[in-house]
């Protein structure tokens, strides 16, 4: 039998899916030969998966869900995964987690979150922060957020909670084309029920969450984390109190913002100063 090592699950994508592996396995009372067998291949395989020597092929995710009766989080596991490899190495793994999280809670400062991006607003922020990408550069980095959105209309879509300033409404990104479209996105997401927005107003003044961009996922059988993003790198919270303390302060953000029905109304009068 291959023995599991000690990974820090926080190390790379491929260390946190073996380590996810290893613990339905356990729970389901199963050795990596029982496992093995279930799933037609040796225990050792699945050692090599658990170790976070082999990747898991995406077959092979399916049949392990089948077999520990996963409900399909292996493979979606997998195919994040496979989505992750196209972005930056900081926020792989937080790629993974939204596809894993039952409910997600974001708060930004300054720009439209990702998971609520248009493509013409993503087009746009990229280009500005990149000047001197090539247009293919651009592109890849917009079908891969347009492809992480996908999240949002699947049927284990985590819920979405987002608290955005209310600069992110006047700081135009593009022309006004662009704003116009964005703003009525995120209108028709909340419409739909997708998303629930609030607008943190100028008036309510100084947030302790002011400087940085803050997601606070939430799992089903697992811990909640807390992934801070800044504009070249990002950071994976798992430390309890340290969770406990950002998540606090995400509700007194909560709790000063607007109610959502105060704030799809500004966004709508947003929208409407950009319209054509």
């Amino acid at each position: 039998m291959t023995r599991p090592n000690d990974l820090n699950p926080w190390d790379s994508p491929r260390a946190f899916y073996g380590s996810e592996l290893r613990r339905k396995r356990e729970a389901a009372g199963l050795s990596q030969e029982d496992l093995g067998a279930l799933v037609f291949c040796s225990g050792a395989y699945i050692g090599q998966m658990e170790n976070a020597t082999r990747r898991p092929p995406k077959d092979m995710a399916k049949r392990l869900d089948a077999a520990l009766h996963t409900d399909g989080i292996l493979t979606r596991m997998c195919e994040a995964m496979e989505q992750a490899s196209q972005h930056a190495e900081y926020f792989r793994l937080a790629v993974e987690l939204e596809a894993m999280a039952s409910a997600i809670f974001h708060w930004t400062p300054m720009v439209v979150p990702g998971l609520l991006q248009t493509a013409a607003y993503t087009r746009a922020l990229t280009r500005a922060g990149r000047p001197f990408a090539s247009e293919e550069e651009v592109e890849l980095n917009v079908s891969t957020r347009m492809e992480r959105a996908k999240l949002l209309d699947g049927p284990t879509a985590p819920e979405l909670w987002c608290i955005l300033h209310e600069a992110v409404l006047k700081i135009r990104v593009g022309d006004d084309s662009v704003m116009h479209e964005q703003l009525a996105h995120i209108s028709k997401l909340v419409e739909d029920g997708q998303v629930v927005v609030q607008i943190l107003p100028f008036a309510a003044g100084a947030l302790p969450l002011m400087n940085s961009s803050v997601k606070v996922m939430t799992f089903t059988d697992a811990p909640p984390v807390i992934y801070l993003e800044a504009a070249h790198s990002g950071q994976l919270l798992d430390a309890p109190a340290l969770v406990a303390s950002y998540m606090r302060t995400y509700d007194l953000a909560r709790a000063v913002a607007l109610s959502p029905t105060a704030s799809l109304a500004m966004i709508q009068a947003a929208m409407e100063d950009y319209a054509p």
